[in-house]
């Protein structure tokens, strides 16, 4: 048995027989019972120090077991791996991780199995291991084998070693699919969190946005009916800015809303309807309003939606006026139509005054007094043919035909029928320059312009005394619009001015605008100005208002001078003197005074006159002996039976009849049908029998001249 390697007897060692040795007695058996007992002493040392050995072998060995069953069961993939990468030992763990088939490679070697880019990494994770320990790397892809790629973590242990032989490292690979799917999952989910509250915020946005720029007041209140919400147009209609709305309660500007709310059952009942609101200044506007609630833990929102009815108000007040305005609008053109009427059969009225007043003046002597009577007779007759005439023309919607004019007859002719309706307690005055110049105008629109401004300057006056005074003078003044003219415009000038109530500022801005009128419902149309505007504007001059509340209004009427024309030109010349020849004329009217007239005065003039009353009974005589008749004059309104029926009849009885349509009604279209019917003329009812005779001998004399002669007379 040898000693063990630090053994060192505590006795001097001696080798035995050599030249040292010496023969003693007694002294040679004490050396040898030491010796002895030393040995023994040894041996049992030798007998410790085996007993140690033997257990640190064993518990080395046992470490070791525990080691490899360590290596071999843990749940991770262990692999010792030199520097150079080569596998030492694997684990199953790593085997079924990296190559879990027995048809995958072989596990031999560490840096095939990553990814290229990862290899570098491994190697300077082994430097990091050498010098500090250990290293962790992140993420790196393996190829798996038959699993595929594999994405893991990497941990590095060096193993303690000499320092003359290699280094080798412990490393576990933690596979990190089962972490990265979650960490996937919870990117994607937080991915889609985030989309979601951008869509939420968005949609906030959005509705924030619709809020503000909402047309209608959007209102939002809490469970304590504190104002939360009020947006842009909810701050126009109450006239409060939002920031100082906030926070306050909700009867403030909606208090009837307020109160309906409070009220257990008003979740039913989203439509509170039309309702009054005030404003911050304390004024009132209507609105209907809609409730919407919603329901919360932290307490109820109430939503209310109120739409402004003030414009809507307006536009029924609108409505009504121009209901009311086309009702009196129908009413005047209905009254239209009746005057029309009975101005058709005050033609034939008058007609027949005028030519019995001249066939009776013909036949009295030249000194007789009863002469007088009959000029008075037809003076009169003519004015009330001239007051048909304009009836007729108001009655119709005639193109206004402008003529050189006088507007002092206008303004005398006007003046009395303006007083058959003044009342008693309004007085006209008259200021008139007979001498003033000739314009162009329309004797019936200037009439009806001055009709309504004395009709306004009537009501005006109302139930008070007042005056209205009419002046029409050459204005001095130069009003021309051209000022760089070499030669200004002269300016004839009407004034009407009363002693009315006058109008204030807001009304003087309106005042021409139609429809606009301060009478009450039912007693103005609002069109009487806008009229007067329209016939001044047509006529190529101006329309001027001065006011004064409580003191009056003056209208002035500018128009401008028609230069180079005369008096003379408007006078028509003398007829020539009618004398018959025993032509045939066939005369037809309804009327039978007319007809009685007209057969008087043409038989003297040396005419064979054959009249009726019946168109249909001249048709049949027209029929029986077409060849007894040179002219077919006929009236056109006529029941049953019109004339231009009866020139058409006429006509296709015999072609080359000359005929000639009389009306005292006459239109447009009147006049396209007396074309097409062949009529050579159209004459104008009532007219005097000098011109009825006039026109009569022109149509005859030109019998072969087959040109339209148009309105005669």
């Amino acid at each position: 048995m040898r000693p063990p390697p630090n053994f060192s007897p505590t006795w001097p060692l001696k080798r035995l027989g050599g030249p040292s040795r010496q023969a003693r007695g007694f002294g040679r058996a004490t050396s040898s019972a030491r010796l002895i007992d030393g040995l023994r002493r040894y041996q049992s040392e030798l007998e410790s120090q085996n007993s140690a050995l033997r257990f640190s072998q064993a518990a080395a060995e046992g470490a070791s077991e525990r080691f490899v069953t360590l290596f071999s069961t843990v749940p991770l993939a262990l692999m010792v791996v030199d520097e150079s990468g080569q596998v030492l030992e694997h684990n199953a763990r790593a085997l079924a991780l990296l190559r879990p088939l027995e048809s995958d490679p072989p596990l031999n070697f560490l840096f095939p199995l990553l990814k290229a880019a990862h290899v570098y990494q491994v190697m300077y994770g082994f430097e990091t291991a050498v010098t500090h320990g250990t290293c962790e790397l992140n993420e790196l892809v393996f190829s798996g084998g038959s699993n595929g790629l594999i994405t893991g973590d990497l941990h590095i242990a060096s193993i303690d070693h000499a320092p003359e032989e290699p280094p080798s490292f412990i490393c576990a690979i933690i596979d990190q699919g089962p972490l990265l799917s979650q960490r996937q999952a919870l990117q994607t989910s937080a991915q889609a969190l985030k989309e979601r509250n951008d869509e939420l915020l968005q949609s906030k946005n959005r509705l924030a946005a619709i809020i503000d720029s909402s047309l209608d007041a959007i209102i939002c209140v809490n469970q304590h009916h504190r104002i939360v919400v009020f947006n842009p147009s909810a701050a126009t209609i109450f006239g409060c800015p939002c920031e100082q709305a906030l926070g306050q309660a909700l009867a403030t500007f909606l208090p009837d809303a307020a109160q309906a709310c409070s009220q257990k059952d008003m979740a039913q009942q989203p439509q509170l309807g039309e309702m009054i609101g005030i404003t911050l200044s304390g004024g009132t506007v209507p609105l209907d309003v809609i409730v919407s609630f919603e329901r919360r833990q932290d307490g109820d929102i109430i939503t209310l939606f109120a739409h402004d009815l003030t414009n809507r108000k307006k536009m029924e007040s609108q409505r009504v006026a121009l209901e009311s305005q086309l009702r009196e609008s129908q009413k005047m053109q209905a009254i239209g139509t009746m005057a029309g009427g009975i101005a058709h059969d005050f033609n034939n009225i008058i007609g027949a005054i005028l030519g019995n007043v001249d066939i009776a003046k013909q036949d009295v002597d030249p000194n007789a007094p009863v002469l007088v009577c009959l000029a008075e007779i037809e003076k009169a007759g003519r004015r009330a043919r001239n007051l048909v005439r304009q009836i007729l023309t108001f009655s119709r919607n005639d193109p206004p035909r402008r003529v050189p004019l006088q507007l002092a007859d206008v303004v005398h002719e006007t003046m009395r029928l303006v007083k058959v309706t003044l009342p008693p307690n309004v007085e006209m005055q008259a200021q008139i320059d007979p001498a003033t110049p000739l314009v162009l105008a329309d004797a019936t629109q200037i009439a009806q312009a001055l009709l309504n401004l004395c009709t306004n300057a009537i009501h005006a006056i109302g139930t008070k005394s007042g005056i209205i005074t009419i002046e029409l003078c050459l204005d001095k003044q130069d009003v021309s619009a051209d000022k760089t003219s070499d030669s200004p415009k002269k300016w004839v000038k009407l004034l009407v001015t009363d002693t009315g109530s006058g109008m204030i500022a807001e009304t003087l801005e309106r005042v021409f605008e139609p429809f606009f009128t301060t009478k009450p419902v039912g007693q103005g149309t609002g069109l009487g100005l806008s009229v007067v505007h329209g016939i001044m504007r047509s006529h190529s001059g101006s329309i001027e208002v001065q006011s004064t509340p409580g003191v009056g209004s003056q209208f002035s009427l500018r128009f401008p001078v028609a230069e180079g024309v005369s008096i003379e030109t408007t006078i028509a010349p003398a007829s020539a003197q009618v004398k018959g020849c025993g032509q045939r004329v066939m005369y037809v009217d309804d009327d039978e005074a007319l007809v009685f007239l007209v057969n008087r005065v043409l038989t003297r003039k040396g005419f064979i006159v054959h009249t009726f009353t019946d168109p249909k009974a001249a048709l049949e005589a027209i029929r029986a002996d077409p060849l007894q008749l040179d002219l077919l004059l006929t009236d056109f309104n006529m029941p049953g039976y019109s004339g231009v029926e009866l020139l058409r009849d006429a006509k296709s009885i015999r072609p080359d009849l000359i005929v000639a349509l009389a009306s005292g009604y006459v239109t447009p279209e009147i006049e396209q049908a007396a074309r097409s019917a062949g009529a050579r003329a159209l004459i104008h009812k009532p007219n005097d029998v000098d011109e009825l005779c006039s026109t009569v001998q022109r149509l005859l004399d030109g019998k072969h001249n087959r040109s339209w002669e148009g309105d005669v007379a």
